[in-house]
């Protein structure tokens, strides 16, 4: 069996420590005494736990452990699988019951609302697809849906993501030790900025991936706006004075988020000045005509951030769940080979969308990936209404959890769900579950008004990648250790 480690999960438990640290600063304790007051009547049944901090340092454990739904099914075994218990001040409703999860993100933006601490909606912006409510929402996910539909995929992002993989993956000596996680983040940070920002000076790109590594730290961190730590390195420092009275007061800071900006606006400018605006993500945004710079500006780090960690985490998991499973690998690699000696057409040996589409074990090692390692763990939303669900009754305001992954592992709708099996994808009985754009049971991309945009964009980009790295390395365990080397390929 293999042993899932997680550790994107730090994001979730960063995040609830945020939360959980706020609350203990601004709100009182409303129960004096010390009681223990019992669920709300009609709420899903569960208990308060700790006197003030309820169950938030079971939560946070077991989020930053190697298997994140472990409290989610601890208290389901207890009280089913929607229960309430207590995070960071206040009454939650957790569910690991694919049914009510998918009720609550079709229900976005009607009976529940995302909910996000402020500092991270600080730092990723208040017009950003991810942190907006509403009309703003739906209208930001509709163009970032638009820009990527399969036909841009074909014509458009095909060719460039292949550029990409071929540039940054063939400048590794034979026999040098690399870090794995290093060169998923630098593919995918490429991506990214060449997609949305049309950079591709090396030098550019480098620095962009600098700066965008310190903004990724800040969204992670505990809010402290102070120097030495990851928020403030993140985030725009206001008033230096106030931080060193000794320095010259016209001095100014800048922290990676305003850096990144002052980079989008000046590229906004060069577009502008040079009548290239329609060229690319960023030039399609400019021709909307009701979103100012400021507003494509926080879209294009929404998807920056969206895209790139997300996309960097499962192209590292699938590669470390293909080295512990020979078969799997072997039966990927002759997928690929199969591909690569069919007769080339044109001058550039690059793979066409037919190519692509000949993938299906591929496909299947990627829909693995998503739901032994998948980046969308859990989800938080807030009840803008009392929402009446079967015989319970959630009250306006209430925190609201759908644990995705404790679907994704639970052995009652996937058998060895611990283990990574992608020829489960190919059983007739998991074909319903395995459409990731409705099935309940398999949501690795959200759903709802909240469902990824870049869904599509994010599995071309793997299979691309899986494809050149399998064919241009040879990959090697070491023995008695978490080591993995690579090796050029001598056929590549």
């Amino acid at each position: 069996m293999t042993e899932i480690h997680l550790p994107w999960s730090v994001l979730a438990a960063t995040l609830l420590f945020i939360l959980f640290a706020a609350k203990l600063v601004i709100k009182k304790k409303k129960n004096v005494g010390g009681e223990t007051p019992s669920v709300p009547e009609k709420m899903p049944p569960g208990s308060r736990g700790w006197p003030l901090i309820g169950h938030s340092l079971s939560w946070y454990n077991s989020v930053a452990g190697p298997h994140p739904p472990t409290f989610v099914h601890q208290q389901a075994l207890k009280y089913g699988k929607i229960f309430s218990c207590s995070l960071f001040g206040k009454w939650a409703v957790v569910s690991s019951d694919p049914g009510f999860n998918r009720f609550i993100m079709q229900n976005e933006g009607k009976l529940f609302k995302s909910s996000y601490p402020k500092s991270f909606r600080d730092l990723v912006g208040k017009n950003g697809v991810i942190t907006v409510q509403g009309e703003q929402q739906r209208k930001l996910h509709s163009i970032a849906s638009n820009m990527m539909r399969l036909e841009k995929l074909k014509f458009h992002f095909l060719k460039d993501i292949q550029m990409i993989m071929i540039q940054t993956l063939g400048n590794f000596e034979d026999n040098h030790v690399i870090l794995l996680q290093d060169v998923c983040r630098k593919v995918a940070i490429n991506l990214m900025v060449n997609q949305l920002l049309g950079m591709s000076d090396e030098s550019e790109v480098n620095k962009m991936a600098e700066l965008f590594s310190d903004f990724v730290d800040g969204c992670l961190s505990i809010p402290i706006n102070f120097p030495g730590f990851a928020f403030h390195t993140a985030m725009k420092v206001d008033d230096p004075v106030a931080f060193f009275p000794l320095i010259t007061p016209s001095l100014t800071f800048r922290g990676a988020r305003e850096t990144i900006i002052s980079k989008i606006n000046t590229t906004i400018e060069t577009r502008r000045s040079t009548a290239k605006e329609g060229e690319g993500v960023l030039g399609r945004l400019m021709e909307e005509e009701s979103l100012g710079d400021n507003a494509v500006a926080d879209f294009i780090i929404n998807l920056l951030f969206a895209g790139n960690e997300t996309t960097a985490k499962t192209m590292l998991f699938a590669v470390y769940f293909l080295t512990h499973s020979p078969r799997a690998m072997k039966q990927l690699l002759d997928e690929h080979y199969s591909i690569r000696s069919r007769p080339i057409k044109g001058e550039e040996e690059l793979l066409t969308w037919q190519d692509y589409k000949a993938m299906p074990f591929t496909q299947c090692v990627i829909d693995e990936t998503l739901r032994l390692g998948g980046i969308a763990i859990w989800l938080m939303r807030e009840a803008k209404e009392d929402v009446k669900y079967q015989d319970y009754v959630i009250p306006k305001g209430c925190f609201v959890v759908p644990f995705l992954s404790a679907v994704h592992l639970d052995e009652n709708i996937y058998k060895g769900a611990l283990s990574f099996n992608p020829w489960r994808w190919m059983e007739p009985e998991n074909q319903e579950k395995r459409n990731w754009r409705s099935s309940p049971e398999y949501s690795p991309f959200g759903g709802g008004a909240r469902f990824c945009p870049g869904a599509e964009l994010a599995r071309l980009q793997i299979a691309l990648f899986l494809h050149y790295f399998v064919t241009t390395y040879r990959v090697e365990t070491n023995e008695g250790r978490q080591d993995v080397i690579f090796s050029i390929c001598p056929f590549s």
